[in-house]
């Protein structure tokens, strides 16, 4: 479901089979982050939460598991790709306090007002995430909770500084910018939601940080950046050739090992706040 005038930003990182399983081993690196966040903002067994922007469904797994079976879990996607993946991964799973629906929530109805309303990176890839926020209010009951846990990139960095793995991120960042994403989001969360019309929201953040050998960061930027490579190229910020990506988790391991250094991860910043009564 699109509309012009809430027409995200172009998706730099695409919708293909890779990106979907990128995504999932993303999810596993973040999920006790999302988890703590969801935890502490109030998610809670019974509640029916709707997921916004659920990709292959990782998120609203884990908010599945948080409602119980007393609960109810609805994700929501414009990319049927990924719908289609998301629900063939519930049926996996058994999983029936679960349903997946495509279509942008900002443009969408739904017979049952949530308890919550919930996202990871997401709000980033809207133009205006003030008003998309605005708009996810009416799906939410008085008291109800709005959770939303983005990006701030600036938060990444090396140290000592490793060439690659800088270039790396530079590279992620001037293509999500070229292509419309709000690469601080994160740190902007407290206004958008006042500017939304609802209370301050409390905030917390996290990041991955690590250097050892079996350190998740290397996969998940080069992740990354496989899956950009296509915008990445038509931009001409680089080439398949000069970044060598089959052998680039082992350079960016090597570079970062042999320095005794260590690579902090985007900081994933989280916010959440109820609903006026």
């Amino acid at each position: 479901m699109r509309s012009t005038a809430t027409q995200r930003s172009t998706y730099a990182l695409g919708h293909s089979q890779q990106e979907l399983h990128r995504l999932s081993r993303q999810a596993q690196a973040f999920e006790p982050f999302t988890r703590q966040l969801f935890l502490q903002a109030g998610i809670a067994p019974g509640m029916r939460v709707l997921d916004v922007g659920c990709g292959g469904g990782d998120v609203a797994f884990l908010v599945a598991d948080l409602v119980g079976p007393g609960g109810e879990v609805v994700g929501t996607d414009r990319a049927a790709s990924a719908i289609q993946w998301a629900i063939s991964r519930a049926q996996f799973r058994s999983m029936s306090n679960i349903r997946f629906l495509e279509g942008d929530p900002t443009e969408m109805s739904f017979d049952e007002p949530f308890d919550a309303v919930v996202g990871r990176l997401i709000l980033m890839y809207y133009p205006d995430p003030v008003v998309a926020l605005h708009k996810l209010q009416n799906h939410i009951c008085p008291g109800g909770l709005t959770v939303f846990q983005e990006f701030d990139i600036a938060n990444c960095r090396s140290l000592p500084p490793a060439p690659t793995f800088d270039r790396a991120v530079s590279l992620i960042r001037q293509t999500l910018l070229a292509t419309g994403a709000r690469v601080q989001l994160g740190l902007e969360l407290h206004q958008v939601y006042l500017d939304a019309g609802l209370p301050a929201p409390t905030m917390r953040m996290d990041s991955l940080v690590g250097g050892g050998p079996e350190f998740v960061g290397f996969a998940l930027v080069s992740d990354v950046l496989h899956s950009l490579l296509p915008v990445v190229e038509k931009l001409h910020l680089a080439t398949a050739a000069e970044l060598d990506l089959p052998t680039f988790e082992q350079r960016l391991r090597q570079e970062v090992s042999s320095s005794k250094g260590v690579i902090l991860s985007p900081a994933l910043i989280g916010a959440w706040s109820r609903k006026s009564a």
